[in-house]
């Protein structure tokens, strides 16, 4: 299979469409949208679309029930690309990056996105560079960096074809950077890797 790979290195939304099965959370007192995304490491606005019966998303009440996406599976995945690129870095005497999930969050969007519009590039016609797409999703950093992936089939194969490639590895390996997330669409196997320096 063809696989393309590409690279960025500078100072560096479409709600996904892909049905996930959702877990109910009951709300408790003093709840929001937000802690309650924060809990389970999922979008604001995922919820929002997965629950449709809340006319007003800011008023919600205890004993309500809000019914969140379950993408755990996706995560694994996109986990076990964190893992394997620490493992790069470890190797090469640097610390690990902290995997940060609201830049996963980003980096799957950028996935999606490119899965649903059929482009291949750093340049998104939805979102603009991955640097205005970061502050566009609220994450603020001192330093970015993306690498994008199509085709591998595997956490393993991508991590790999990234760091067989220098402009890839560059990013992989960099100490410009602390942070990482990443984003994969499992339909069209397109990955994002997202870095940022806090």
């Amino acid at each position: 299979m063809f696989k393309k790979i590409t690279t960025i290195i500078a100072i560096l939304w479409i709600i996904p469409t892909i049905v996930f099965a959702a877990d109910t959370y009951i709300v408790q007192k003093n709840d929001s949208l937000w802690k309650i995304a924060v809990k389970y490491q999922i979008g604001v606005s995922e919820i929002i679309q997965a629950n449709p019966q809340f006319k007003n998303p800011n008023l919600i009440y205890p004993g309500d029930k809000v019914y969140v996406p379950n993408i755990d599976e996706l995560k694994a995945i996109e986990r076990e690309v964190i893992h394997l690129t620490n493992v790069k870095r470890q190797q090469n005497g640097l610390p690990p990056l902290y995997e940060n999930w609201e830049l996963s969050r980003c980096a799957r969007y950028k996935s999606n996105d490119m899965a649903a519009k059929g482009y291949f590039s750093h340049q998104s016609p939805t979102y603009g560079s991955p640097f205005d797409m970061m502050k566009h999703f609220g994450i603020s950093y001192r330093s970015a960096g993306e690498n994008i992936a199509k085709g591998q089939q595997t956490a393993a194969a991508v991590v790999e074809s990234w760091y067989n490639s220098p402009g890839h590895r560059a990013n992989m390996l960099s100490r410009s950077f602390n942070q990482i997330g990443v984003g994969y669409n499992a339909t069209q196997k397109v990955w994002t890797q997202m870095f940022i320096q806090k």
